[in-house]
């Protein structure tokens, strides 16, 4: 069903271009594969916002394995924004403007939150983050918020090779790494620490749980298993 799935997709991101990211593209998409509207349905329920997701997501998926093959160097704010950067070259301009006027509507606004989370998650794992306490949420907040806006500013972006995007992203990690600086000041202050202490004691990393169709909980228990199928 999942291969099934994945063909679906692919023949269906075919025809956004001039059915738009919705029903209608996907059953082009069915008709191509030869797949039944009952099937394309089921394997696609919310229509245009599933067939968005699973594209932003094939773009996540890109993003670690490009990582894990090409870890960046330099600052670490450098090392941020190359994984940024390379994550744009994973989606097509047309593609992401679609998904986005899909996600933007209020009945998908929880998961479109949850796709840039997601891509937050992606990188910062894949930056090696190893955070285990409220770190772990502050960190991808943060870069949710600075993805979210360059994601908007590259939709416009017609500069050569995304110069000006690249220069938005950078100021925008500048802010952030102002922000960071501020609030070690605060934490240095008296009493301040001992109120840190207390919600790290209790705030810690959500557990990563095996859920049907994780890919990435799937990869886990195969390594585990030596391999076996």
């Amino acid at each position: 069903m999942t291969d099934e799935r994945a063909r679906l997709i692919e023949a269906a991101l075919g025809h956004v271009a001039f059915e738009g990211m919705g029903d209608r593209a996907i059953a082009e998409g069915a008709r191509d594969i030869g797949m039944a509207p009952a099937l394309a349905r089921a394997l696609l329920p919310r229509g245009g916002a599933d067939l968005a997701a699973a594209y932003h997501r094939q773009g996540d998926a890109a993003l670690r394995d490009w990582l894990a093959q090409h870890p960046p160097q330099g600052r670490f704010r450098d090392r941020v924004a190359a994984a940024v950067m390379q994550r744009l070259t994973f989606s097509d301009r047309e593609l992401a403007r679609a998904g986005a006027s899909v996600l933007a509507l209020p009945q998908h606004a929880s998961l479109g939150a949850r796709l840039v989370w997601e891509t937050a998650d992606a990188i910062w794992d894949g930056l090696g983050d190893r955070s285990e306490d409220v770190n772990w949420y502050s960190k991808r907040a943060t870069l949710s918020a600075v993805w979210g806006a360059t994601v908007l500013y590259w939709l416009g972006d017609d500069s050569p090779e995304l110069h000006d995007t690249r220069d938005f992203l950078d100021r925008r990690i500048e802010g952030v790494m102002r922000f960071e600086t501020l609030k070690g000041r605060i934490g240095a202050l008296p009493g301040v620490s001992v109120l840190t202490e207390l919600a790290t004691g209790w705030i810690k990393r959500p557990e990563r749980r095996n859920l049907p169709g994780d890919l990435r909980g799937r990869a886990r228990r195969h390594e585990a298993g030596g391999g076996r199928g």
